[in-house]
């Protein structure tokens, strides 16, 4: 028991070690309350993450999550302390050539060796009621939860951006 601890705290640090020198815009993952040998914890990295400064409301959060494990996996839930409530969000047409954003069912699939872009105009995810204001040099902290089970933490630091001022697809929300 105390050689798998060490071995996972070894794991913890040797990634976060690694992603610091990544450069910016590239976030650390570390180990999930699921234990060391989970799909997504093995797997799955969160590059070139940021969010959008917001003072208040709700904001986004972009980057590319790659999955480079043999398994499939989903995106179905994130949290962070930033706000009172996530959300994962796509984009959709209204058919009149008008896009707005609306939660995304079922989650985001990331195939096996493959990516997901977290983009303005595109898929996101959506803080909701920010705790606090989040101003450019920030950073966010997210636990993002997959479909088997696994979670992975990360951290993204906060950007200025003036663009991603979608409607919502339903109004409560304004644009962000």
């Amino acid at each position: 028991m105390k050689r798998s601890l060490l071995t996972s705290a070894l794991t913890v640090a040797a990634a976060l070690s690694l992603a610091g020198c990544a450069g910016a815009g590239a976030s650390a993952t570390s180990a999930a309350d699921s234990g060391a040998g989970s799909v997504a914890e093995a797997s799955v990295i969160l590059t070139d993450g940021w969010a959008k400064a917001a003072e208040t409301g709700m904001t986004a959060v972009f980057g590319s999550l790659e999955n480079a494990g043999s398994e499939d996996l989903v995106v179905v839930a994130v949290e962070s302390d930033a706000a009172e409530s996530a959300e994962l969000h796509e984009m959709v047409g209204d058919g009149s050539g008008t896009m707005s954003m609306r939660e995304k069912d079922g989650g985001f699939p990331i195939a096996a060796g493959d990516h997901l872009h977290l983009e303005p105009g595109g898929n996101h995810i959506m803080l909701l009621g920010l705790t606090a204001p989040l101003l450019a040099g920030d950073e966010v902290a997210l636990e993002i939860s997959f479909d088997d089970g696994s979670t992975i933490e990360v951290t993204v630091p906060v950007k200025d951006y003036e663009g991603a001022n979608e409607s919502y697809d339903g109004g409560e929300h304004g644009a962000h």
